[in-house]
């Protein structure tokens, strides 16, 4: 099993962890697997996903079957910690707080130096602009003294300082203190992958075949006919060379791409029909017809044989007649 990609089972859901496991899969075997972890930073989290990444019962069937990846059982690949390890574990979680403790404390206190910066540099601003204004009023006092003598200057002496103008203000705009419009910077703790403990062991949950797993009870599909025709029809078109997505919000089973998904348009909408003698009815022909032209796709019924184990497909579009 050495070399093969880890699928974590829980639940019966399976899941891929590790973002070079998910760039893997998606680059050399055409499975994409949907995100359905959230990301830090981000207010709303139904737009842009993180890991794990959560892969449909036929992707995970299939990476198994083609002896690309393993099954593990991860509820059981944790064991109860021996008394040492679980010390061990507890001293480096103290230890990682008081280091977030630290850096925190040092950014608290670059955040009130630059505080009391702001306050002095806003008091010399206010000293310098009334020095100014003093400077004017004497200034004015001595050439009205030297124009219209002593009684004038009580007048004068009488009336509230100025104003400095505009010009004079401009002089001092550098030295006002200019407020930073950044947000607070505050740190996230982001765990490292749990599989990174001391005490994680897969090697006895760990199943490379689908018998295996069954067995174990932790996987059951395909369980049903249904199952094997979803099945079925996935690896046949993912043996031609297709990529494959959910295709309810089509109207179908599957999207079928040419290739990846982030660089490709979808060519058919598939529609998995369990057995050769099912019967279609006449209005499903034309809805998938006319709801396939309508999103620029062909609709592809694809009929599994249960006995033979194959596949064959008709494929229909909307046309104009007459």
């Amino acid at each position: 099993m050495k070399g093969r990609i880890p699928i974590r089972i829980a639940n019966k859901r399976a899941y891929i962890w590790d973002v070079d496991d998910l760039d893997k899969v998606r680059s050399e075997h055409h499975i994409c697997g949907l995100l359905v972890g959230t990301l830090p930073h981000l207010s709303q989290q139904n737009v842009f996903l993180g890991l794990p990444a959560q892969l449909t019962p036929e992707e995970a069937t299939l990476l198994v079957e083609k002896e690309y990846a393993v099954f593990v059982d991860d509820t059981n690949a944790y064991p109860e910690p021996s008394l040492s390890q679980f010390q061990q574990w507890n001293a480096e979680q103290k230890r990682y707080i008081e280091h977030q403790r630290a850096a925190l404390e040092s950014e608290n206190v670059k955040s009130s130096e630059v505080a009391q910066l702001v306050v002095s540099e806003e008091a010399v601003r206010k000293r310098k602009e009334r020095e100014l204004r003093r400077q004017q009023k004497a200034l004015e006092l001595r050439r009205l003294q030297e124009v219209e003598g002593d009684g004038a200057v009580h007048a004068i002496l009488s009336q509230p300082i100025p104003t400095p103008s505009a010009d004079v203000q401009a002089l001092f705009s550098d030295l006002r203190p200019t407020t930073s419009s950044a947000p607070a910077q505050y740190n996230i703790c982001i765990a490292a992958s749990s599989s990174s403990l001391e005490w994680y062991s897969p090697e006895s949950c760990s199943y490379s075949t689908i018998d295996a797993a069954r067995t174990a009870g932790i996987w059951d599909f395909p369980s049903n006919l249904q199952d094997r025709a979803r099945y079925g029809v996935f690896k046949d078109l993912w043996e031609q060379g297709y990529f494959l997505g959910g295709g309810i919000r089509f109207g179908g089973d599957y999207l079928v791409y040419p290739g990846d998904p982030l660089r490709y348009h979808s060519h058919f909408c598939a529609t998995v029909i369990e057995s050769p003698t099912h019967t279609i009815r006449p209005m499903e022909i034309v809805a998938h017809g006319r709801l396939g032209t309508a999103t620029k796709k062909t609709h592809l019924f694809c009929g599994w044989d249960d006995e033979k184990k194959t596949v064959s497909y008709v494929s229909i579009e909307w046309a104009g007649f007459g």
